[in-house]
């Protein structure tokens, strides 16, 4: 946790040592960590000079050092200074230097795109070879900040499952909006449906046609990446990136286009199903998560009721959402209440 903040792993030890006491001595966070003495000592120190750690009590008569390995009867003991004061200053910087980095991100991108050594240069980047592949698809999965389009479509190339699933893993853990359409044939094979399931339980959401024209990703509707046919770069893969313009605008739309038409997935012990939207109905654990939602309550206090993790009860608002087809969360009132739901 503190290592975000400029600490290390050992310095972070021995803060977390004392945050649970009142004060410890170098011997007692010696017991507590499993650093050696030294080291320990040397940590309290350097936490002192930062101004994260206080002397609570010097040392007694003849104590040598912190340690309190010498003769004296009474090692020197430390305190924590207030977290609020301490760290302050890190998180301040912490914060400045994310700033710079937007701020160079801005100036770089902007200075690439004014540099172009052709005007479609802006719009429209060729990558080859499956190394390179393979790194801009990372790039665009793992920069993505609110939504994620996907569409799947044979078998991976350039980017094998496994490391297109950790990048998966990756953007759903902080929360980005995550939709996929799967062309029928994607999903065969063993373990699909324990797959399936984690990724949805996750928070991603799936969909099945029968087909599908291309292989798509699309990064918070500003840049989408699209596989070319290998004949057409001498049997290596390839790819573009689509950047802003209407050819992004129309593989969006297509996205969309795909995504209303399709059959919402779910799996269960007996395999992977697919069903129209209009057909599925929400789950009894999803109506009293409406149910509570619907009364006025907040997410954390039907967590609370339910005896659930709020992710929980994100996760089955958003796929309530999805079987409403609504965008917001008065619309899903509206269409609980039109669809006869409670």
């Amino acid at each position: 946790m503190l290592q975000a903040l400029g600490l290390g792993p050992v310095e972070e030890a021995v803060y977390t040592a004392l945050l649970a006491r009142p004060t410890a001595s170098a011997q007692d966070l010696v017991r507590q960590t499993g650093l050696d003495a030294a080291e320990a000592t040397r940590v309290l120190l350097d936490l002192t000079a930062r101004g994260m750690v206080a002397v609570a009590e010097e040392a007694g008569d003849g104590e040598p050092d912190a340690a309190g390995d010498g003769t004296g009867a009474r090692p020197a003991r430390y305190r924590l200074t207030p977290p609020s004061v301490a760290l302050a200053p890190f998180l301040v910087e912490q914060r400045s230097a994310l700033h710079r980095a937007e701020t160079a991100f801005s100036m770089l991108t902007e200075q690439y795109r004014s540099t172009a050594a052709h005007p479609a240069g802006s719009v429209v980047e060729v990558v080859v070879g499956a190394e390179q592949v393979a790194h801009r698809f990372h790039q665009l999965q793992r920069g993505a900040q609110r939504e994620l389009l996907a569409f799947l479509v044979g078998e991976p190339i350039a980017v094998p499952r496994d490391d297109a699933d950790v990048s998966e893993s990756f953007a759903l853990e902080r929360g980005v909006d995550f939709r996929v359409v799967a062309a029928k044939s994607y999903l065969d094979g063993p373990d699909v449906a324990r797959e399936v399931r984690s990724v949805i339980r996750a928070g991603l959401k799936l969909r099945l046609v029968d087909s599908l024209p291309l292989k798509l990703l699309v990064s918070d509707r500003e840049r989408a990446m699209v596989p070319l046919d290998m004949a057409d770069s001498g049997g290596e893969p390839s790819a573009i990136v689509v950047h802003g313009s209407g050819l992004l605008a129309a593989l969006v739309h297509l996205f969309e286009k795909e995504w209303a038409q399709a059959r919402l997935v779910y799996a269960d012990t007996t395999g992977v199903h697919a069903e129209p939207v209009a057909d599925q109905q929400p789950t009894e654990g999803e109506l009293e998560v409406l149910a509570l939602l619907l009364a006025g309550i907040s997410d954390r206090r039907v967590a609370s009721q339910l005896s659930v993790s709020i992710r929980t009860v994100e996760r089955r608002t958003r796929r309530l959402m999805d079987l409403a087809g609504a965008d917001s969360r008065l619309q899903l009132g509206w269409h609980a209440a039109r669809a006869g739901w409670l």
